[in-house]
This record gives C-alpha cells, structure tokens and sequence, in this order.
C-alpha cells in the first residue's frame, strides 16, 4: 500500500516548479503503478502552448476557470470544477487560465518525476527519477 499527503509531497523533490506552473507528483513510474498521479496547479494568465508526443494525459479540474484550446480544430473549451479533459490523440493544444487552476492529472506512461516542458510542449521518456 502506498499512502502520501499531498502536504508532504509538496514539501520534497516530488514538487516540480516551472513557468507558468507548479506539479507535485503524488505516483511516478518507480511506484510501479502504470501511470503518474499529480496535483497541478497553472498560475493565473499562464498561456501553455503543449504538445504531449509521447505520454496520454487526463485532467480533472478540481478549482479555478480557464480555457483549452484544440489546434486541430480550433475549438476553444472552457475549464472550470468539475471539467474533465482527456488528451487522448496526442493533442496539440493551448492551456489558457484566467485565474490560479488546481488539476488533479494522470499520465500514461507514467512520469519518472524530474519532467518539464521541452520546446515543444512535451515531457521526455526519459528523465530523472524523485528518489523519497
């Protein structure tokens, strides 16, 4: 069984800072789940142009309004509680907030833990691992 407080992990190398935005890694690729759990938050006026190549991602919206924006499509949906979005395609999109979002998020495969946004908007496969 693994148990962590988010309150803990916010305090440890688990708590990834980057612009625009903040991650805490609550499950990595080490705890041999099959997928990463984070609670992220993206600061007010972020405008994140993200592309994620190598990774499928699910987002829960757990506070805060804001907008995705599709560019496949040009569609623009917003984001407020209780949206889910599911970057399920690969997706190319654009991650607009008008105030402080909190997101509670899942990627498959999993993160190792040390992930930021390269040029294109993408996390690596391969990065360095949180060691607790």
């Amino acid at each position: 069984m693994i148990v962590r407080r988010l309150k803990d992990a916010e305090k440890s190398g688990r708590k990834i800072v980057s612009e625009g935005w903040d991650s805490t890694r609550l499950l990595l690729k080490n705890d041999n789940m099959g997928f990463s759990f984070h609670i992220t938050t993206i600061y007010r006026d972020a405008e994140l142009h993200l592309h994620y190549q190598n990774h499928l991602e699910s987002v829960y919206c757990i506070s805060g309004y804001g907008s995705i924006e599709d560019l496949a499509d040009g569609k623009v949906y917003p984001i407020e509680p209780g949206t889910l979005y599911v970057l399920d395609k690969h997706d190319k999109h654009i991650l607009r907030a008008e105030e402080e979002m909190k997101m509670a998020c899942v990627f498959n495969p999993p993160l190792h833990g040390k992930e930021v946004h390269n040029a294109e908007g993408a996390y690596e496969l391969d990065a360095e691992e949180v060691k607790d």
